[in-house]
């Protein structure tokens, strides 16, 4: 069976060197609920979003967080979607910012680098609410 859109060549060998690296980091972050980070989401399969760089980041809003441990992110773009499985805010100096709903993640914390801001409290309560309108 063959693809319709042949994916790019990926590294999965980079990321799995540098996962190694993640998961024994001893000096875990604190963090919360409506926090932006840059967080090691790697190399992903097909079209699932993936990070960017040699360190595989992307910014992330903490959208839940359980315990100090493991929380729900939500990957952040700076592409240009519409619709209804993407949130648009502005973030950092007004720039343009989309939430992408449907790429919700359960994370740990180990793949959180640094802390680059929040989303307002306004944004935050509409994405939950957008969040929630695509549950069935």
């Amino acid at each position: 069976m063959q693809k319709e859109k042949i994916q790019q060549n990926k590294d999965f060998n980079k990321w799995n060197d540098k996962k190694i690296f993640i998961n024994q980091v001893k000096d875990l972050p604190f963090f919360h609920e409506r926090e932006i980070w840059f967080c090691s989401l790697g190399l992903n399969v097909g079209f699932e979003q993936d990070g960017n760089g040699i360190e595989f980041q992307r910014p992330v809003i903490i959208l839940k967080k359980f315990n100090n441990n493991i929380f729900w992110a939500l990957p952040i773009s700076k592409t240009k979607r519409r619709g209804k499985y993407y949130f648009v805010f502005n973030f950092e100096n007004d720039i343009e910012s989309v939430a992408i709903l449907s790429q919700i993640k359960l994370l740990d914390v180990h793949r959180l680098s640094r802390k680059i801001g929040d989303i307002s409290d306004f944004d935050y309560r509409s994405l939950i609410k957008k969040l929630k309108a695509l549950l069935p």
